[in-house]
């Protein structure tokens, strides 16, 4: 009896081997993995943030709305809980990349509006912070790149014969992943005419001369 119990336990595996079983499960925990390293590297950008944000304000404190853009879109991306199931939910991780790319756009409309600040660009503690946010904007980049290859592995494991079968039985469903559009979008630079003279510093908002009769 015991030898039948396991020679059906041995086929039963050669079984899920050969329809995609050990496949799904290995790029399965390789999702999670790369998932964990997008976080990671998402938190770090947050947790520059602040200090950033701080550094800023210390030279350019007139530049409330892109500050407080910045601010607000940090704080979107921090009530969204990223949890691993996020990503088997096309709805919550569509939210979540809609955040973190409003904080992308708004980072760049901040490090945009430090050029027209000489002084600011000059203060260690600001090129020290902007140099570990684009270290870390470089990081991001490859952790997302690396998550969107894991998931086409495994969403083509799980659509194609005879996995999807396999898929079906398990419950193992496709996953949604970062949308390859909106990337080219995320990573390009924010467009600067430099045709026109930058305004200087505190002269927004000054009333125009009435021209002379």
């Amino acid at each position: 009896m015991r030898k039948l119990v396991l020679g059906l336990t041995a086929f039963a595996g050669l079984l899920l081997s050969g329809c995609g079983y050990n496949t799904m499960q290995t790029q399965d925990e390789q999702i999670k993995s790369a998932w964990s390293e997008v976080l990671n590297q998402y938190q770090r950008r947050a947790d520059l943030i602040p200090n950033l944000v701080n550094t800023v304000k210390g030279y350019a404190a007139q530049e409330s709305s892109v500050l407080l853009g910045v601010t607000q879109a940090r704080a979107k991306v921090g009530s969204i809980q990223a949890t691993p199931e996020l990503v088997n939910d096309p709805a919550a991780f569509a939210k979540f990349q809609a955040a973190q790319a409003e904080l992308s756009s708004a980072l760049s409309r901040l490090l945009v509006v430090t050029e027209n600040y000489p002084q600011l660009k000059s203060d260690q503690n600001f090129r020290d912070l902007q140099a570990q946010l684009e270290g870390t904007e470089n990081r991001i980049t490859v952790a997302r790149n690396r998550y969107i290859q894991a998931v086409q592995n495994y969403n083509v494991t799980v659509r194609s014969f005879p996995g999807n079968l396999t898929a079906m039985i398990f419950g193992y469903k496709p996953k949604p992943n970062f949308a390859v559009e909106n990337e080219a979008v995320i990573s390009k630079p924010p467009a600067v005419d430099f045709s026109a003279p930058a305004a200087t510093p505190g002269s927004a908002g000054a009333p125009t001369p009435a021209p002379a009769h």
